[in-house]
């Protein structure tokens, strides 16, 4: 391929959102005079008594934590969907609509030390909140009314994170959200076209190229995916094809929180910092259905842009017509690759 596509600007399609952004690599040159956010190194304390997520203490609701020794979830004191909701619509001449829904939100606290995060963590308690998340997936998505388990993670202030704990979250709802249902739609109709998973098929091309794999285990292949909008956005992709994190084996399930690890050690070398970012998994819904289209990943959505300080903002342009970004996904991968040659001491 003799595009230029590190200098050149272009976009480029995502298949499984059906969605473009567009690339300027020529503006990562430009200087920097904008906001610059607060460098927040400050160490934490094993325990904090002030905080609702830590073992023993006393949470808004009144309830306390127990003294938990590994991974934990509870339901959240402040949920955004609730189990019990009458079931309303509104209608208004097709333009003005609403309908009630419900569901249920967790909390999942990975670690009952509030200095750590996932990269701090050992192996086996990584391990534990995979095996928790698995846990959580198959009942809440046993239940009749839920058909979308959302599990997100939340990591620093500047992501709005409201508890440093290391915790992420789970929702858990009577509908399937926008993202996976977009994802979902064109992932069966590429399967109904060319009998695999798009991901799978996707997966052979970044092995053979290389250009954007940030590095693989046996199970799980860690790339900046060709269509990548954050400036160090990545995936976690399994080799082989499953529709939902129930679906691992137990040798997968580590293969799995190596990974998880591994790249969020990576992301904390990359700035010298505690890397915020959102992360989530994307994943079948609980409908019923086998969904043999769905190859579950997890994606991981970091705002930093230069350094530390520097953030990329989605405003603008990014509102109001198309996603953007400045630096390639090819360079952003090459970066990782050295950050988690540091991390794995090669």
């Amino acid at each position: 391929m003799n595009f230029p596509l590190a200098e050149q600007p272009h976009r480029r399609y995502n298949p499984l959102t059906d969605s473009w952004v567009l690339v300027s690599p020529h503006r990562n040159k430009r200087p920097w005079q904008g906001q610059e956010e607060k460098d927040d190194t400050a160490k934490r304390p094993i325990y904090d008594e002030t905080c609702y997520l830590c073992p023993g203490n006393k949470r808004s609701n009144g309830e306390f934590n127990p003294n938990y020794e590994s991974a934990y979830s509870f339901v959240n004191d402040f949920s955004a969907l609730k189990p019990s909701v009458e079931k309303i619509t509104f209608e208004k001449e097709g333009l003005l609509r609403a309908e009630s829904e419900g569901g249920i939100c967790k909390v999942v606290c990975f670690s009952p030390r509030h200095d750590l995060s996932i990269p701090d963590m050992e192996a086996s308690e990584v391990r534990a909140v995979v095996d928790l998340w698995v846990k959580e997936y198959q009942a809440l998505g046993s239940l009749d009314h839920i058909e979308y388990v959302q599990i997100f993670e939340n990591k620093g202030a500047v992501m709005g994170c409201s508890n440093p704990h290391p915790h992420g979250q789970i929702w858990a709802s009577s509908f399937v959200p926008d993202e996976p249902l977009k994802k979902q739609a064109n992932q069966l109709l590429y399967l109904k076209k060319h009998q695999k998973t798009l991901l799978f098929d996707y997966l052979l091309t970044e092995i053979q190229e290389k250009v954007r794999m940030v590095f693989e285990n046996d199970d799980f292949v860690v790339l900046v995916p060709f269509w990548a909008v954050w400036p160090f956005e990545t995936m976690i992709v399994p080799k082989r094809p499953m529709a939902n994190i129930a679906m691992m084996s137990h040798k997968e399930r580590d293969s799995f929180a190596h990974a998880y690890k591994q790249l969020t050690m990576a992301y904390d070398q990359l700035f010298e910092v505690s890397f915020p970012y959102s992360a989530g998994i994307h994943q079948a819904p609980t409908d019923g259905f086998l969904h043999e289209e769905w190859h579950w990943h997890m994606v991981f959505l970091p705002p930093l842009l230069r350094s530390a300080t520097v953030k990329k903002f989605m405003v603008g342009y990014e509102m109001l017509a198309n996603p953007q970004r400045d630096i390639t996904p090819e360079q952003a991968a090459e970066r990782l690759r050295v950050c988690v040659s540091k991390v794995s001491g090669l």
